[in-house]
């Protein structure tokens, strides 16, 4: 198992509850690739983006904290890159040291 960090940019011109059901949509695809979300997704809010996307001025910001297996979320990071909400996405594996110091992983 991988540790990983997924940030989410949506349009910031969602409804907020519509936004949070990312939430949930990111977390059963990634326990259905093999792999879980640990602790809780934070939840940034509606941010000012630091420049304009797709003409978009602002978006909600969301960070998880996961670990699947090598590859196990390529599907997820598809369907993300193809899904009109989402204005920006970056899945990073994270160092081993930095994943031990967050506690996805055994140190």
């Amino acid at each position: 198992m991988r540790a990983y960090e997924l940030m989410i940019i949506l349009d910031g011109s969602l409804e907020e509850p519509v936004a949070q059901q990312w939430i949930a949509t990111v977390t059963k695809g990634v326990a259905a690739a093999g792999g879980s979300v640990h602790g809780k997704a934070d939840w940034w809010g509606k941010r000012r983006l630091a420049y304009p996307i797709n003409k978009k001025e602002d978006g909600y910001y969301i960070v998880f904290n996961l670990t699947a297996p090598g590859g196990a979320l390529d599907e997820l990071e598809r369907s993300m890159r193809i899904a009109d909400d989402v204005l920006r996405h970056k899945l990073l594996r994270l160092p081993d040291a930095e994943a031990a110091r967050r506690g996805l992983v055994a140190a």
